[in-house]
């Protein structure tokens, strides 16, 4: 097609895509991943008294559904019997999200918080009518895409109302619209990251938007998330991708995003683009697409140290040099990378990679000439194409290493900031003396590794892994280094998250950074698009303090 026909969702869709794999109750993916070579070493340093593994849970325990027979009955006639649950199967897939404590918690012996019912709408109309109907019936309504989250953005919350829906938006899967014209494609907000691939390649574009998360994220979750692929220096984030969305609120619904650019007053798609369904529901995702790139090249290099890497960094992008994929790993993270490969003595400082994309072998590599020289300024030594291509080979392998390191009795977590070039190496050692000092125990100190792998003109992100020694009380340990780290990033005037949003885990230090104001503004918006509170309760936005009077 060539112009965007798509009128809503009594439209037919061009094409549905094949059903993905849903992540497991109780771990990023299918199965644990098989640990590296060069891993054992680390585990033995980090280690050396007694090791306290959580084990895994053959199946979970579940709170048990509050709905009543009449309440289930009054979602199935909106989206009909078959899509409308509380089957515990498949309300524990719908847990919440996986960070670390989601996952040590499901490996606990104690009924797991779960959704009161699950149910799964197929277009925007089936949203919208259970939206109103949970209103009407009392019901917290918490969206649900790929539960990938790792800040608490999808826990099962009820808040103030008598149960909680979990709203599966994979029935919503569909590439909608296609204008070749204006390179523009229309999903449903279901479609994960993998389908929305597979339907646009079939038709010679990309998406290009590469999370950790990509197995399983939805499109809507990416926008809901304010989400960073790992080649935004060349496609930009998701919120750069997205040029429209439909909304279905309790009260109403929006379409938002008509034309590339608008005067028409403040962009109301900023206040749904990261609005972690507090809001509403995102039904529907138009975003930016590019033609396949017909040649993809790559290159590797190793600075003398994390601060002359970062000089580089920065002036490559000032001057507007764009590879597709751009990373800079610490001495530390360098090190343990190599380890865990068995090149000990292979790699030394910090190491770069960077991938080119073009529609010629020629334009890929007048890039990777650019950055080349730039690169070679600050003392850079190229390091051949090995690096990267192993690392765009094993880049979504992390979070199923993280359940494999837990079986074993070690802690691993990441967490991310963005701030300055300015201030980028104070942000970078107070964060990671905070994790430190929490995490260091009697005859063990954990690993802090760093990397950056997001850059603007005006500085870049911060993405931290912990590697440490589970305690025996796993969750109270990580508790209390996240918030050290939290801590540090807002007294160094850093975002407190640069994509992995805000949930329930960032939210109170959401008011540090836009101000009680801000936060006024958030409650503003939700009372009037959300008056009964149903969205998400507990998400994104503080509370109010309690009336003294």
């Amino acid at each position: 097609m060539t112009a965007m026909a798509h009128s809503g969702s009594s439209a037919r869709p061009l094409a549905v895509p094949a059903p993905r794999p849903r992540s497991t109750w109780d771990a990023w993916g299918d199965q644990s991943a098989h640990l590296p070579h060069g891993a054992k070493a680390i585990m033995a340093a980090l280690l050396p008294g007694k090791a306290h593994p959580v084990a895994r849970r053959e199946r979970p325990a579940l709170t048990p559904s509050r709905l009543t027979e009449a309440d289930l009955a009054a979602l199935a006639r909106i989206v009909g019997d078959a899509h409308a649950t509380q089957d515990d199967a498949v309300r524990a897939l719908h847990l919440g999200g996986k960070s670390t404590p989601d996952l040590l918690r499901r490996r606990l012996d104690e009924p797991q918080a779960a959704p009161d019912a699950v149910v799964s709408p197929g277009d925007h109309a089936e949203v919208a009518a259970l939206l109103a109907e949970c209103a009407r019936l009392g019901l917290a309504v918490v969206p649900f895409g790929g539960g990938t989250s790792v800040v608490g953005g999808v826990d099962p919350v009820a808040g103030s109302h008598r149960g909680v829906v979990s709203l599966d938006l994979a029935r919503t899967a569909a590439l909608l619209d296609l204008d070749e014209t204006s390179l523009l494609a229309a999903f449903g907000a279901g479609t994960t990251g993998p389908q929305a691939e597979d339907l646009l390649h079939e038709r010679g574009f990309t998406l290009g938007h590469f999370p950790q998360s990509f197995a399983y994220a939805s499109l809507g979750g990416y926008a809901a998330t304010r989400s960073s692929g790992q080649a935004s220096r060349g496609y930009g984030r998701f919120d750069d991708l997205v040029h429209g969305l439909r909304v279905a609120t309790p009260v109403g619904d929006l379409r938002l995003g008509r034309a590339p650019a608008s005067a028409a007053g403040p962009d109301l798609r900023q206040l749904f683009l990261g609005s972690e369904g507090a809001l509403g529901v995102l039904t529907e995702v138009t975003v930016r697409i590019r033609p396949v790139p017909a040649v993809t090249a790559y290159g590797a290099w190793s600075f003398p140290d994390f601060a002359s890497g970062a000089a580089a960094f920065r002036e490559a992008t000032q001057r507007g040099i764009r590879p597709t994929v751009l990373r800079l790993s610490d001495e530390t993270e360098t090190r343990v990378n190599a380890a865990m490969g068995g090149h000990v003595t292979r790699l030394r400082g910090c190491l770069a990679v960077a991938t080119f994309e073009g529609a010629s072998s020629g334009e890929a590599q007048a890039v990777r000439a650019a950055l080349d020289g730039v690169f070679a300024a600050h003392g850079a030594k190229s390091r051949g194409e090995d690096p990267a291509r192993s690392w765009e080979r094993g880049r979504f392998s992390a979070p199923a290493l993280r359940d494999t390191l837990m079986d074993s009795g070690v802690l691993a977590e990441t967490l991310e900031t963005a701030t300055t070039w300015a201030a980028l190496p104070s942000l970078k050692a107070a964060v990671t003396a905070a994790l430190v000092e929490s995490l260091t125990e009697a005859g063990t100190k954990p690993i802090v590794l760093c990397h950056i792998s997001h850059v603007y003109p005006a500085g870049a992100s911060l993405y931290f892994t912990v590697v440490a020694a589970l305690t025996d009380d796993p969750l109270a340990q990580w508790s209390g280094a996240k918030d050290a780290a939290s801590r540090a990033i807002s007294a160094e005037g850093a975002t407190i998250t640069h994509h992995h949003a805000v949930g329930r885990d960032h939210r109170d230090y959401l008011e540090a950074e836009i101000g009680p104001i801000g936060v006024e503004i958030l409650r503003a918006v939700k009372a009037v698009v959300d008056p009964a509170g149903i969205m998400n309760p507990g998400a994104l936005i503080p509370a109010a303090e309690p009336d003294p009077t």
